[in-house]
């Protein structure tokens, strides 16, 4: 690979690790706020309607889109890198919010004290409860999807993309709703319908991923002539 390649391969890189940053921060920030959408009418299952699920979950597929794509071209150790980079800019993401929930507001001030509180005052425990499910989640699906790929010797990509998100996204479904109803954010008869909301959700959203998938890895190979399960090395 030439150094131009090479040079550019660290630049997409560096692009799907802000993407992949910035959609898990932004989940966490905006968890609060649910919204409804009856594709299926008044199709319920198990008592639940599909869907009614948080704004949080619109960014939080992108996050496993992007380390499967780095798992994918750049390998394991560089979506493991990825990932806990995102644990710590949730980290610090938390200390600023912290601390502009704790200075005082100005009486001219458009969010008053009580309005930014409730908007943002739930957000430690969230993010503490996103992050441990998140952490383990993410984990998971690389391992998975690098098992997958190492059974199909690279082959049957949408297999490794579907297989490793479906399995990640019901761990992290389950863990952040258990965790958010056991710090009383949540109530408890809400786990089973958000559940099952959320996690078809993510499911639908994984099928759909799945060209985008195709066409960044068609992308990669062609712009530098990767064979089958052949991964870039930027270090």
């Amino acid at each position: 690979m030439s150094i131009n390649d090479k040079l550019l391969a660290q630049r997409i890189y560096l692009i799907l690790a802000g993407l992949f940053i910035c959609s898990l921060v932004v989940s966490n920030l905006i968890f609060q706020k649910f919204f409804y959408w009856y594709p299926f009418g008044d199709l319920e299952i198990f008592g639940a309607k599909l869907f009614e699920i948080s704004v949080g979950i619109i960014p939080y597929p992108i996050t496993f889109l992007v380390t499967d794509i780095i798992s994918e071209i750049y390998g394991k150790r560089k979506a493991n890198q990825v990932v806990t980079t995102g644990i710590f800019a949730s980290v610090f993401s938390l200390g600023i919010v912290f601390i502009a929930n704790y200075v005082p507001a100005l009486d001219y001030s458009p969010v008053n004290n009580e309005l930014f509180t409730k908007v943002f005052g739930q957000s430690s425990k969230a993010v503490i409860a996103s992050m441990l499910a998140y952490l383990f989640a993410q984990y998971i699906d690389i391992h998975v999807y690098h098992f997958w790929k190492t059974k199909t010797k690279g082959k049957k990509l949408w297999l490794r993309n579907n297989f490793s998100t479906m399995t990640s996204q019901a761990i992290d479904t389950l863990s952040v709703l258990f965790l958010l109803c056991a710090f009383d954010i949540l109530k408890w008869e809400l786990f089973v319908p958000l559940f099952i909301s959320g996690f078809l959700f993510k499911i639908i959203i994984a099928f759909i991923d799945t060209p985008f998938m195709y066409l960044a890895v068609y992308f990669f190979r062609k712009k530098f002539n990767l064979k089958v399960n052949e991964e870039l090395k930027i270090d």
